[in-house]
Formats: structure tokens, C-alpha cells, sequence
């Protein structure tokens, strides 16, 4: 079990290290989200004009769609340095004061998963974010008293994955809320090719097309892609990677055509042949896969359903037609959204 801990941390680190080799280093070297881009180049051209510190920025979004590049961008468009932390770190108010007492003047704060901050450290970042100041209580009991610690002007990035659990005295000390939202196939296309020359790879249009096909509309899982087919076309191919190339080794590693992983389709193949299509409950769902019910809810689901494949209802999940389509089944006369049937009102009753 400790060996098998040890490796994972070790992938982990050699993952953030392949995405960190990649991220781009200009905002205009950064692919997709043309009005996010926009409304930063605005900000940080008007913060360099006036020489102050950048208004805060919260960045929120699925994850994987470059919330973390972003804040190295914003740092190296002001010409600032960056401090990097996240919120399940920061455990203690101290913890935050320490942090902040050593933030210089225009310096760049990022602060991951920021939803994660503990309600009393989440309340002493209100007056670093407002006023640029840390209060601190000296002393203990009769005797205490709170001391103001004045800090230079700095430009806070927030990031989350769950804009809902951002409380709104935190939100509304942002200046800038910013969405990142999923990259079509053409701009991950570029993405692809991009990274394949940063890493010497030869990949073709058609064979960095069939990648980004299979990236679910996220860069981080792309690039994840790209390394897997790049590791095939060495063992078993020419090490150039085409179209054909591409769609065998993401075969291989059990990515198919709408980038669904062996999860995923082991999620829609318990709904469909297990339990006639649903209505079935997340709990038994996630305990047939095999997975925690949050992971099978936040990792899982929320793509199922974007392509079609599944639906949450008040009575459970459900498959779609397209769902028993995609893993070649036919959808029985008892299957709810049946066209062929009357049942499908039945469900919501």
C-alpha cells in the first residue's frame, strides 16, 4: 500500500511538472477563450498604465481549463512575482498572516480551490482583500487587544471549481470574475500541436484533430492524451503520430471516440444492463462501479450529461436513447425515454 502511495505521488509530480513545462507564458501565446482574454489584457494594460496593483481576480471553471496558467500569464504581464497556495493549506489565521506578511508591493497572491478556506481565515482575507491590512490579537484575555498589520498593495487570483460555495462577501471583493468555459475541437486541435512541438513530437493535423476530439473540451486532459498516444507511437508505431496512429493508441488506453474512459462506460453500462436504464440512485450506481458517490457525481456525471448520455431526475439517473446507442445496445420496450413507448411521462410522476 505505501509503494502504491509512493508511486501515485510520484505520476502526480511528473504530471505537474509535463503541464507546467507547457502552460504558455503570454497571454497571447494562450488558446481559446477570446473574451476572458479580452477583458485581462484591458486590466492588466490599465493597471501597468496607472503603475498600481491589478484589481483581484476570481477565476472559476471546470477543472483542467487553465485557472493556474492563467495566474502565472496575469504575474508575468505585470511584470510581478507570484506566490502560489491553496485553500485546504491555509489551516490556521496564522498560517494567512504569515503568508501575507511577506507579499511585496503589486505582487501577485494565488490562492487555489479558494472555496475550500476555513469560515475564520476566509473572514480575516477580507480585510487583506479591502482594506490591505492583517488584523492580529496580542495577548490573552483582560489584556488582549488587536493589532492592524499593514500590507502592501497586492493582486489576489482566486480559483474554484465550485463558484456556488464562494460566500458572497468573498465574492464581492473581486474585482474581476472571470469564467472559463470547455475549448472546441479546433482550438484544442491547436493546443495539441502546440505542445507536440514543444515536446519534438511529429503529430499531423488529422492525428492532433483525433486527440482533441477525445479531450472532453479540456486542455489539461489533452495534453494527458497526447503523452499516451506519444508513448504508442514510440513502442508501436513509426513515432510520428497520424490520424490512425492517434485512434489506435487512444484504443489502446481505453479512450474512445467521445472520450469516454473505462469509467465512464462502465457508469452507463450498470445503468443499462443492470438496472433497465434507470431510474437508478447515485449511491447504488457508485457502489456498482465501484467509486465514492462524489467522485461519480462531481468527475463523472457532469460529462455523461453534457454529451447526452445520462440524465439526473427525481427519481434518479437515467440513460438516454443515445446512451444505449453508444454502447450498441437496443433500448428495451421498459427503458424510460422509450420513444417507442408511452412510459417516459411515468418517470417524473
Amino acid at each position: 500500500m505505501r509503494e502504491q502511495g509512493i508511486a501515485s505521488a510520484d505520476r502526480q509530480e511528473a504530471d505537474q511538472q509535463f503541464e507546467a513545462a507547457l502552460r504558455p507564458r503570454r497571454l497571447d501565446d494562450f488558446t481559446g477563450q477570446p473574451k476572458l482574454k479580452e477583458n485581462l489584457a484591458i486590466a492588466i494594460a490599465a493597471a501597468r498604465r496607472r503603475g498600481e496593483a491589478m484589481d483581484h481576480v476570481l477565476l472559476f471553471g471546470p477543472p483542467g481549463l487553465g485557472k493556474t496558467t492563467l495566474a502565472h500569464i496575469i504575474a508575468a504581464e505585470l511584470g510581478v512575482d507570484i506566490d502560489l497556495t491553496s485553500g485546504p493549506v491555509i489551516q490556521k489565521k496564522l498560517d494567512l498572516t504569515g503568508m501575507l506578511s511577506n507579499v511585496r508591493d503589486k505582487q501577485v497572491f494565488f490562492v487555489d480551490e479558494i472555496h475550500r478556506l476555513l469560515p475564520d481565515v476566509e473572514e480575516m482575507f477580507y480585510s487583506a482583500l479591502e482594506d490591505f491590512r492583517v488584523d492580529i490579537i496580542v495577548g490573552q484575555g483582560p489584556g488582549a487587544r488587536t493589532h492592524s498589520l499593514p500590507i502592501p498593495r497586492f493582486t489576489a487570483i482566486g480559483a474554484t471549481t465550485r463558484m456556488g460555495m464562494i460566500s458572497a462577501p468573498m465574492r464581492g471583493r473581486f474585482g474581476l470574475l472571470l469564467r472559463l468555459n470547455h475549448y472546441g475541437v479546433a482550438e484544442l486541435q491547436k493546443i495539441v500541436a502546440r505542445s507536440a512541438s514543444l515536446l519534438n513530437i511529429t503529430v499531423d493535423p488529422a492525428g492532433a484533430e483525433e486527440i482533441a476530439r477525445r479531450a472532453r473540451g479540456t486542455p489539461r486532459i489533452a495534453n494527458r492524451l497526447l503523452r499516451r498516444v506519444r508513448d504508442y507511437a514510440e513502442v508501436r508505431g513509426h513515432g510520428s503520430i497520424d490520424h490512425d496512429t492517434a485512434r489506435e493508441g487512444l484504443k489502446v488506453f481505453g479512450v474512445d471516440a467521445k472520450g469516454l474512459d473505462k469509467v465512464d462506460r462502465a457508469i452507463l453500462q450498470a445503468l443499462c444492463e443492470r438496472f433497465g436504464g434507470g431510474p437508478c440512485g447515485l449511491s447504488t450506481l457508485a457502489i456498482s462501479v465501484g467509486e465514492p458517490t462524489e467522485t461519480v457525481e462531481d468527475v463523472y456525471e457532469p460529462f455523461l450529461i453534457q454529451q447526452g448520455l445520462l440524465m439526473r431526475t427525481p427519481r434518479g439517473r437515467v440513460a438516454t436513447p443515445a446512451a444505449w446507442q453508444h454502447l450498441g445496445l437496443l433500448v428495451p420496450p421498459s427503458a424510460p425515454f422509450n420513444t417507442a413507448t408511452n412510459d417516459a411521462p411515468s418517470l417524473f410522476s
